[in-house]
């Protein structure tokens, strides 16, 4: 259902929906009542206002007899598009002037220029789509993978949408009985069973958690995994850094302490970014720059989301590998790969010290031996129970979503630990109605302006 649009909101707006600078095609975008009539004004070519929606027009834009450039004007008459106004796109020659004559023209006619995801706020406001399918919209423009491009694609078409429209169907009907409950409370009757809420309650309730549990997984989707590769010198990091990357990004030296600062890359591994740090080696030393260095990895471990902890087969025993990662990742706090290293030169005994240790990945980076295996367990790592090879479950990616969930979560506990405690119904009713606020506030049916603003400003303009 369409909200009251604000006075603001009723105006025609104009933008720019390419980035800025020069180049072959810029699009302006306007949207409003009167975004054919200020088109028609100063284009040259059909008559827009008698031509039917979704067509391609070509002419001028001028502004009196002065031609500023040859266009190709789309036509969309509200309703059918994306903000369910009239909707006209201009696209002319990419150049900075262009686009900043054309943009003059049309505000001196009477457009005004959109606010910060403006468009798309007003799509949410006529009802084209909720509040959680409009924030997938700004993730899937920021998409830099195939996961997290799907991921936010699923929920611009409204896969969440659907699941927590049916969470929240279920429990409104519960809450209507309660709500009756209280308009005969002098009666003392009971409209609602409390045996079947408990009973509804938890099926919901795991369905929220499981959401829940999703936003670990989301989160990194969303912004990827920074892992930092960590180790002694010269147990092999540059050269895994090297082979993960499939390129020489690290210099690879027989010199222990050759990587004296950080050095980063991405690379996507099925659809997860994964953000490594290649560190100096963790060592004693009386070099100043390399000390520095030492430091540095010490400090970027602790912001790291997951550490591989790579060591040498032949210089390494199990008990000395589980003192070096618990001095340097105590309680284990950040989710650790211990990485033996050198499978190619180690003999026997060394190697089978390591075959049976719980954790314990064996490779050889320098002839990408064991690199796949590596690759799967980085993935076992940051999956966890929450995906699958199709990514086609429900994903949680939205910091404000998990924060509703859990709001969720928490009303709905309240609610179980009432009935057991034999609460009355007015107490019950208020901690299930916060629940309903929770989940209403993910999809926008319970919303503020401030709410609001907070997620446009973070669009970009001209969307």
């Amino acid at each position: 259902m369409a909200l009251p649009l604000p006075p603001a909101l009723s105006d025609t707006i104009v933008a720019l929906s390419t980035p800025p600078g020069s180049g072959a095609i810029a699009m302006l975008r306007l949207s409003g009542p009167e975004a054919i009539a200020l088109t028609d004004a100063v284009f040259v070519g059909k008559k827009l206002q008698t031509q039917p929606s979704h067509t391609l027009h070509f002419g001028t834009i001028r502004d009196g007899a002065r031609i500023l450039d040859e266009v190709v004007v789309s036509l969309f008459k509200g309703p059918n598009s994306y903000t369910r106004e009239d909707v006209v796109e201009i696209s002319c020659h990419g150049s900075d002037y262009i686009v900043e004559q054309i943009l003059t023209l049309l505000t001196r006619r009477g457009a005004r220029l959109a606010e910060a995801g403006e468009f798309t706020k007003r799509a949410f406001l006529h009802g084209a789509f909720d509040l959680a399918q409009a924030e997938a919209v700004a993730d899937l423009i920021a998409a830099d993978s195939a996961l997290s491009h799907q991921v936010a694609l699923q929920q611009m078409r409204g896969g969440f949408s659907q699941e927590l429209r049916e969470l929240r169907g279920r429990l409104v009907q519960f809450a209507a009985l309660l709500e009756l409950e209280l308009d005969f409370g002098e009666e003392d009757v009971e409209f609602a069973d409390r045996t079947g809420l408990v009973k509804l309650l938890n099926e919901v309730q795991t369905l929220v958690r499981r959401l829940l549990r999703s936003f670990e997984l989301g989160n990194v989707i969303k912004n990827g995994v920074t892992t930092v590769i960590a180790g002694r010198p010269n147990a092999g990091k540059s050269t895994l850094l090297n082979a993960l990357l499939n390129e020489e990004r690290a210099i690879v030296s027989a010199v222990a302490g050759t990587t004296r600062d950080l050095i980063e890359d991405e690379v996507s591994i099925e659809g997860i970014r994964f953000r490594f740090v290649d560190t100096a080696g963790l060592r004693d030393t009386a070099d100043v720059v390399e000390s520095i260095g030492v430091e540095r990895t010490r400090k970027r471990v602790t912001q790291a989301a997951l550490l591989i902890y790579l060591f040498d087969i032949t210089s390494t025993t199990p008990p000395e590998l589980e003192a070096e990662i618990e001095a340097l990742n105590p309680g284990r706090r950040i989710p650790v790969l211990a990485v033996g290293n050198k499978l190619d030169v180690a003999s026997d005994p060394e190697i089978e010290a390591f075959q049976n240790q719980p954790d314990v990945l064996l490779i050889a980076a320098a002839r990408g031996d064991g690199l796949d295996e590596l690759r799967e367990a980085l993935l076992l790592k940051v999956r966890g129970e929450g995906l699958d090879r199709t990514g086609q479950i429900t994903i949680v990616t939205n910091l404000r979503h998990a924060r509703s969930l859990e709001q969720t979560n928490q009303a709905l506990d309240a609610v179980l630990v009432g009935i057991e405690a034999g609460t009355g119904t007015e107490l019950l009713a208020a901690d299930l109605r916060q629940a309903l606020a929770s989940l209403g506030e993910i999809t926008g049916e319970i919303s503020s302006d401030d709410l609001l603003t907070s997620i446009f400003t973070q669009f970009c303009i001209g969307k």
